[in-house]
């Protein structure tokens, strides 16, 4: 007993700790996030540029005066890039033909659309990137390379002054019901209000979170490799092959854009600082990183070596999508396919959204999805490791990325495991009994 309560001392410290999860969760965790990673962003630029991509040298006096020195800040040339760059992508967006997709019904039932014409975008975007810089000599193509600093502190002011809009438009103009407001600012702030916010006909999280961010990330990438062979008068097989897996997987990316719409990020994450702050400015500083500290460290791998990282790499994207494409054919057909050469193996949940209307969800528990909940993870995991291994192991910088997604994943399926719990119910209870691991079959 504790306190002169009946209530027993297990139980007690059970709610005890619950609290405290919630507690980091939804006010220190966030609060340190907002504090911490905004100059990070800035500071892995400083030390790449700056300081041979070493950590290490952060730690002395020299370190720390380069990082004054450098801060990087917003320029015109910076601003007229990302700008030039964003509107371009709305046009595609807008413009472009392509098939209208219905995404998952959200809590109070609505259900999203979104325009699928990202092949389309993604082969005009790279074609006017290098016929511009190559073809019509309006810039050089390792303009970004330039650029970078100026353009990541750009991209930082803006994406935490556009998150503030964000809040005030899921409190006063939301595009759905599915908003949420608390009384801690610094969760609505970092977690977002709305869950699809809609502006100028389109979707803002299709069009941050695929057009600007992950079409910027290739587009960052190429133009690294194309610095390279300016300043060394060639591309290293370290770059090309980083570069080569980066870009396969960001096409493969747009190939399978439909199914990005039934991804966490989407169903369930709202629109804040998580998650648009995230794309707008995290992806470039961070996701980029190995091209990056390539780009002025040239090596030349053997070319065995090379090519079994790049068949690594490309096994990772298959695998990864051919994941997907299972879960996606498997709903789209009703469970009237194949898996791996066999029926599926299924469980129908059903379930009730706020409006109460009921529902059903195919739960697939065969093919790769019988191997672990979230195996498509380990690919994902894997992907990032083969694009890092042309680095090498000198520095931990460009290693960065890979720690920070496995870390980001895991914690990932752990929400998700929690929210098709609430969802699903009992469903979800005979799911984890038939497909025991969340990640890592023998693991996690």
């Amino acid at each position: 007993m504790s306190g002169g309560s009946d209530e027993p001392l297990t139980t007690w410290a059970a709610k005890s700790e619950e609290r405290w999860v919630q507690v980091f969760r939804t006010r220190l965790g966030p609060t340190l996030l907002l504090l911490a990673t905004p100059p990070m962003a800035m500071i892995f630029w400083i030390v790449c540029r700056h300081l041979d991509g070493s950590l290490a040298r952060l730690l002395d006096a020299d370190g720390w005066r380069a990082v004054v020195a450098h801060w990087p800040r917003p320029t015109l040339t910076a601003v007229k890039i990302a700008s030039l760059f964003a509107m371009f992508e709305y046009a595609l967006l807008v413009a472009l033909p392509g098939k209208t997709f219905a995404g998952p019904i959200t809590p109070s039932g609505v259900q999203p659309v979104y325009k699928l014409n990202g092949v389309a975008a993604w082969g005009v975007s790279h074609a006017a990137f290098f016929g511009l810089s190559y073809g019509a000599g309006c810039f050089h193509a390792g303009i970004v390379w330039d650029e970078f600093g100026p353009l990541i502190a750009t991209l930082v002011l803006f994406a935490l002054l556009f998150c503030l809009g964000l809040y005030a438009k899921g409190r006063f103009a939301p595009t759905t019901a599915d908003t949420f407001v608390s009384d801690n600012f610094v969760w609505d702030y970092y977690w977002g209000v709305e869950l699809h916010p809609r502006a100028l006909g389109v979707s803002l999280k299709q069009l941050i979170n695929c057009r600007i961010s992950m079409m910027g990330w290739s587009l960052i990438v190429c133009s690294f490799a194309a610095k390279q062979a300016e300043i060394y008068g060639h591309v290293s097989n370290a770059m090309l092959v980083s570069a080569a897996i980066t870009v396969v997987y960001l096409f493969k990316f747009f190939w399978w854009e439909s199914g990005y719409f039934t991804s966490l990020d989407i169903m369930h994450d709202r629109f804040g600082f998580y998650i648009c702050w995230g794309v707008l400015a995290w992806v470039p500083s961070v996701y980029a990183l190995p091209a990056q500290y390539l780009a002025t460290h040239p090596r030349d791998l053997p070319w065995p070596v090379a090519l079994a990282i790049f068949t690594l790499g490309v096994a990772c994207v298959y695998v990864n999508y051919a994941a997907d494409e299972q879960r996606q054919r498997v709903r789209a057909t009703g469970g009237e396919t194949t898996v791996w050469g066999r029926p599926p193996e299924l469980i129908r949940a059903r379930y009730v959204t706020a409006d109460g209307s009921e529902h059903e969800s195919l739960l697939l528990a065969s093919g790769w999805w019988g191997v672990a909940r979230h195996f498509h993870y380990v690919p994902e995991i894997g992907l990032a490791a083969a694009w890092t291994l042309p680095a090498g192991f000198s520095h931990f910088l460009p290693w960065f990325y890979v720690f920070f997604l496995t870390i980001l994943l895991l914690d990932r399926a752990g929400r998700d495991d929690l929210r098709c719990a609430k969802k699903y119910g009992t469903h979800w209870d005979d799911y984890r009994r038939r497909v025991p691991r969340k990640v890592v079959p023998g693991l996690y």
